[in-house]
């Protein structure tokens, strides 16, 4: 099928995904969540079923074992993951989750930025959020900030991600 992205999302319709939230962090705990609490509730209220919602320290082989696990599960179509996409030292979100990646998103990580540009100002270019496929599970990884996660999802994954499962099928 050819034609404009609003055909595309007429025909991708109501697509429904199981979803994993990740939070990846050193310090926080299951308490003190605010990103996958807003993670969840976002993808909940846009109808979608969050099935697997996890808590790891910043370890990229933890990281990894966990998304790999969900990506070759087939029961995850979509991931999101909130912190560890800065600079520092033990920031290892976006080498771990761009190495699993067959396809990137790059436009997401563009956009991003440009809008957390406009909240933030230049701080915003130390974001490496990042997107896109591994095998049939989209990922998306978002900054630890509560504000962040929030931007992205109401402006960027939930508005698109019925047509972005569909695309993915295709």
């Amino acid at each position: 099928m050819t034609g404009s992205a609003e055909e595309h999302r007429r025909a991708a319709r109501r697509q429904v995904a199981d979803c994993a939230v990740l939070t990846i962090s050193d310090s926080r705990t299951p308490e003190t969540d605010g990103g996958g609490d807003l993670i969840e509730a976002a993808l909940t209220a846009a109808g979608h079923r969050v099935v697997e919602r996890r808590l790891v320290k910043d370890e990229p082989r933890r990281i990894e074992a966990l998304l790999r696990r969900w990506i070759d599960g087939g029961t995850v179509q979509l991931v999101v993951t909130t912190g560890g996409t800065g600079l520092s030292r033990r920031d290892a979100t976006y080498e771990v989750v761009a190495g699993l990646l067959d396809k990137t998103l790059d436009g997401f990580g563009e956009l991003f930025r440009m809008l957390s540009y406009q909240q933030v100002g230049a701080a915003a270019m130390l974001s490496r959020a990042v997107a896109g496929l591994a095998g049939e599970t989209l990922i998306f990884t978002l900054p630890g900030s509560p504000n962040a996660v929030r931007l992205a999802l109401d402006k960027l994954i939930v508005p698109e991600l019925s047509h972005l499962l569909w695309e993915r099928r295709r």
